[in-house]
C-alpha cells in the first residue's frame, strides 16, 4: 500500500514517568534508520510492532534528543566551501 507524504508520519510518545520513549512511523526513512539501531543496538532499541504500513520502537528516552541550529561563522563556511571543491575536483 503507498502512502501519500502527509500519510507517511512519525509519532514520538513518552512521559516524565517513564524510562522509556515509543516511536510509531509510517516513514520508510525513519524505519531504515531504526531497523538499523535495532540491529547495532539490540539492548537499546526495540521494534516492538509492525504491519505491512508501519513500525512501532521502544527506547530510552535520552535516545530522544533536541539540539540547536548549527551557526558557521564567515571563516568556518568558507572553509566547508573550500573542502567541497576539493571533493568535487577528486
Amino acid at each position: 500500500m503507498k502512502l501519500s507524504l502527509y500519510e507517511q508520519e512519525t509519532v514520538i510518545n513518552y512521559n516524565r514517568e517513564d524510562k522509556n520513549a515509543t516511536v510509531y512511523t509510517r516513514d520508510p526513512a525513519v524505519m531504515k534508520k531504526l531497523d538499523q539501531l535495532v540491529i547495532s543496538f539490540p539492548e537499546v532499541y526495540k521494534c516492538i510492532g509492525e504491519t505491512d504500513i508501519d513500525k512501532t520502537y521502544e527506547m530510552p528516552k535520552s535516545a530522544i534528543t533536541y539540539r540547536k541550529p548549527r551557526r558557521l561563522s564567515a571563516e568556518q563556511r568558507e572553509a566547508a566551501k573550500e573542502r567541497l571543491m576539493r571533493v568535487k575536483m577528486a
